[in-house]
């Protein structure tokens, strides 16, 4: 630690990080405060699914200092192949709100060792570099550990710390062909296909939140943090529950079936005279319902149709004989129908179509964030509902670097540490 920011620390007038407001132990307006009020969090990630974790404890209340290359910043910043008003993309405004941008350059050691000052006061770090790079950077976990025992450190990558592909990039499209997820995606023997959403990406972030708060709950009790091992191979494969049990269970591949299920039938899109809609008749009593409903008793004497392991050995034959059916009407109406009976049952919408729905903005699925280069912007809203401490959205999106010199003051550094750490090459890209 160079002698400039151990005199800055020994100065109180410089700020002491423990008694700041920004720690924000209570959310302004709010009878109780945020659930992780007071908690730390240092963001050393880029595009998603790092991002995507500390933007969730963010929204739980966690202060999140979000740790940026200068000059570029998250290369999420610039993607998305069309532009907003400011520099920003879409992408990133949606993944990143509730968070402080710190512009750090962290292959110089001046600005390493600010980075060491910052763990001293964080509680969790998330980064998500290729395995390796945080160590030759010296700011892996065994070297951090020794400025902050209790530290909750994880790490994201493609597909974890060892192994033979550890070394591998992490893309959610290689976890999803690589863990067998487009094994099962699209229709038989159809082109390979992708899940239409990042499902490794959203899965890992998901999972890591999960982890990093187990964790962090554990190093309250104990005093002792730990190291999480984050992956989106893992991830994906985690999805494959029923995938998987039918082939432990049975020694059957699983094969792509378009929208249909594994477990029961008929469970999927079925076409209607103006499209298409989905319903499931998932057990007995909903077949027999189903039946009675749609006017087709006869298919209750199918011996093909008897049970549900009848129905999914002829699936196919199934719905072709539902079809006839659902074609003379439309989907809205259909859906209608079958809902008021109880039959599970649903109109296939677009993204925007959901957004907008009543129902999705009942739920407050799309919000307006004020931002100071694109007015207002539109964020995905909080897909949990906390009753007795609601999420808040606290701040918008970060600018590159906008709270560099705020968050340095509450670690206690003054003009002649930061002019110091300047003229070192700490901020320089």
């Amino acid at each position: 630690m160079s002698d400039v920011l151990d005199q800055a620390r020994e100065n109180p007038a410089a700020g002491n990080p423990a008694s700041t407001p920004q720690r924000e132990a209570r959310t302004e307006g709010a009878a109780r405060p945020l659930p992780l009020a007071g908690v730390r969090v240092l963001d050393v990630s880029q595009v998603m699914a790092g991002p995507y974790s500390c933007m969730l404890l963010g929204d739980l209340g966690a202060d999140v200092i979000k740790i940026e290359p200068p000059g570029t910043g998250d290369q999420t910043r610039g993607a998305m192949g069309f532009k907003m008003k400011g520099p920003d993309s879409m992408g990133f405004l949606n993944m990143n709100r509730n968070k402080r941008s710190v512009a750090v350059n962290l292959k110089s050691e001046a600005g390493r060792e600010l980075f060491y000052e910052l763990v001293k006061s964080a509680d969790i770090l998330v980064e998500n570099y290729r395995p390796g790079v945080m160590k030759k950077l010296k700011c892996d976990y065994e070297t951090v550990r020794q400025y902050n025992p209790r530290l909750v450190y994880a790490s994201i990558s493609g597909f974890g710390q060892t192994g033979p592909w550890a070394g591998r990039p992490g893309f959610d499209l290689m976890a999803q062909a690589m863990s067998g997820v487009m094994s099962v995606t699209g229709h038989p023997g159809g082109l390979p296909v992708k899940a239409g959403v990042p499902v490794a990406d959203i899965g890992c972030g998901l999972f890591a939140t999960y982890a990093v708060l187990a964790a962090y709950i554990g190093a309250k009790n104990t005093g002792e943090g730990q190291y999480i091992d984050a992956s989106l191979f893992e991830a994906a494969l985690a999805f494959s529950v029923w995938d998987i049990s039918e082939y432990w269970g049975r020694g059957t591949q699983p094969i792509p079936l378009g929208t249909a299920n594994r477990m029961s039938a008929p469970y999927q899109a079925v076409k209607s005279s103006d499209g298409y809609f989905v319903m499931g008749a998932t057990n007995q009593k909903l077949w027999l319902q189903l039946c009675e409903t749609i006017g087709r008793q006869d298919l209750l004497e199918d011996p093909r149709f008897k049970t549900n392991p009848d129905r999914l050995a002829h699936r196919e034959e199934l719905i072709v004989e539902l079809e006839k059916t659902f074609v003379t009407r439309t989907s809205d109406d259909w859906v209608e129908s079958l809902l008021a009976v109880g039959i599970p049952a649903g109109t296939m919408h677009s993204y925007p179509e959901a957004f907008e729905s009543e129902h999705g903005r009942h739920r407050q699925m799309r919000i307006e964030i004020d931002h100071p280069n694109e007015g207002k912007v539109s964020n995905i809203g909080f897909a949990v509902k906390l009753t007795g401490t609601p999420q808040q959205v606290r701040r918008h999106p970060p600018l590159l670097g906008q709270h560099t010199d705020e968050v340095l003051k509450e670690i206690g550094l003054d003009a002649a540490a930061v002019e110091a750490l300047t003229a070192r090459g700490a901020f320089a890209p």
